[in-house]
Parts: structure tokens; C-alpha cells; sequence
């Protein structure tokens, strides 16, 4: 078997796996931190909110992180054995950073929102140019976010944010991004996604004599599952622009 065709059924693998409904389990969660984040003051939710909205703000205006220029004409195989090494070594950043803070308690437990959020980031828009694309483009950066909320989304999220990374083109042609991502964003929909997804965990890393284990764990398995997500989605992109072309 080709390595292509290795990668086109991990592919369908993934997709599977993205498009399959959450377990009755994490629906009820989800159900729950509903009506927890209903008896939330707003006012802590435009903290949260204003939060992310200048994370992904600072994203698209491409000035929050230092862009690597892209690597050019090189096969998957090659591209894809790069990443897996990128992934591996922000796990161990992500999993030092959650020791670190998950040591400390309530108050650096807190610390660690910001900070795992930075460190995803950096991830993402160094992948980028791993498989060669430029993130300093704007529509590269929008990429990226979209990559984000696939990976930090509930079911219905996940799956919109799939159908716009396997038709990138279409997306770009059919959405005034700017726009969309500018001025018409949800953006408390965009942090609840983000914050749900997380919340449990990072509770208990909070925990003194507790945290160090559950933030360490928690941060690499963060890493690990976004790392999975950006990966198949710019092998995803990169074989369909082939077959385009053909």
C-alpha cells in the first residue's frame, strides 16, 4: 500500500470519528454546564468573552505570533513526519506548563487558561508552515482558528467547522471572512465551545497536591488531540488541492 493511500483511510478514520455523535455521557455534561454557565454573572462572561476575542483578534491581525516561512516542495511523507515531532514536543511544553501551574493551586491553576491558549496557538501557526503554508496570509489565519474550533467544539460546531476545512476553497469563495470573523462573530459562543470543553478538568487541576498530575495529563492530552486535528486537516486540504489539479 502507498503511503497516499495509508493516509487517505486514516483520513476517513478521522472523519468518522469527527462526524460521530458525543456519548450520552458527555451530552449530559453538556446539558449541565448549560445551566451552570446560565447562573454565570455576565459579567464574568464578557471577561471570558473579551478574553478570547482578543486571542482570535490578535490571530487574524497577525500580530500576536512569529510566523517560520513555509516549507516548500516537500512530499507528505516528509511534511507529516515533521509535524509528528512538532506535536510531540509542544505535548511536553503544554505538560510542563500544566505540572507547573497545577502545582501552584487556585490562583496559577487560573494562570494556566491563558497560557495553554498561547502555547496552542504557537502549535498551530508553526504547523503551518510545516506543511507549507504561509501563516502571515490572512485567510492562513483563518485557517488556523478554524482548526481551533474543530478540535474545542460540541458536535454541531465540530462538525460545521469540518464541512468548511474540507471544502477550503468553497469557504474562501462563498464567506466574506473578514467580516464573519471581524465584526458578525459570536464571540461568547465561540469561548462557552472553548470553556465547556475544558471546564472539568481544569477544575480539578486546581485541586492543591492534585493539580500537578491532572494539569500535566490534561495540557498533553490537549495537545495531543489538537495536534491530531490540525494534522489530518492539512493533509486533507493538501490531497484534495492535488486531485484539483489533476
Amino acid at each position: 500500500m502507498s503511503y497516499l493511500s495509508e493516509v487517505e483511510e486514516e483520513l476517513e478514520s478521522w472523519e468518522r470519528k469527527i462526524k460521530k455523535k458525543s456519548s450520552m455521557v458527555s451530552r449530559s455534561a453538556k446539558k449541565i454546564q448549560n445551566r451552570i454557565n446560565d447562573k454565570i454573572p455576565e459579567r464574568i462572561h464578557s471577561i471570558v468573552t473579551n478574553g478570547i476575542k482578543t486571542m482570535v483578534q490578535g490571530v487574524l491581525a497577525g500580530n500576536t505570533y512569529t510566523v517560520k516561512e513555509p516549507d516548500n516542495n516537500q512530499p507528505l511523507q516528509v511534511r507529516d513526519e515533521k509535524a509528528r515531532r512538532l506535536i510531540l514536543k509542544y505535548k511536553r511544553i503544554a505538560a510542563t506548563e500544566g505540572a507547573g501551574t497545577g502545582a501552584g493551586g487556585i490562583l496559577l491553576g487560573l494562570a494556566d487558561f491563558p497560557l495553554l491558549l498561547s502555547i496552542k496557538m504557537k502549535f498551530l501557526f508553526d504547523l503551518a508552515s510545516v506543511y507549507g503554508y504561509d501563516a502571515k496570509k490572512f485567510e492562513e489565519r483563518v485557517f488556523i482558528l478554524t482548526i481551533f474550533q474543530l478540535a474545542f467544539s460540541a458536535d454541531e460546531a465540530r462538525r460545521r467547522s469540518y464541512e468548511r476545512i474540507a471544502n477550503w476553497d468553497d469557504t474562501l469563495n462563498q464567506l466574506e471572512i473578514k467580516n464573519k470573523f471581524n465584526d458578525e462573530h459570536d464571540w461568547k459562543s465561540f469561548q462557552l465551545e472553548y470553556r465547556d470543553y475544558i471546564d472539568l478538568p481544569k477544575l480539578l487541576q486546581m485541586i492543591p497536591g492534585f493539580g500537578a498530575i491532572v494539569g500535566a495529563y490534561v495540557n498533553y492530552h490537549f495537545l495531543d488531540w489538537l495536534g491530531e486535528n490540525a494534522m489530518n486537516a492539512y493533509r486533507k486540504r493538501i490531497i484534495e488541492g492535488k486531485e484539483q489539479e489533476e
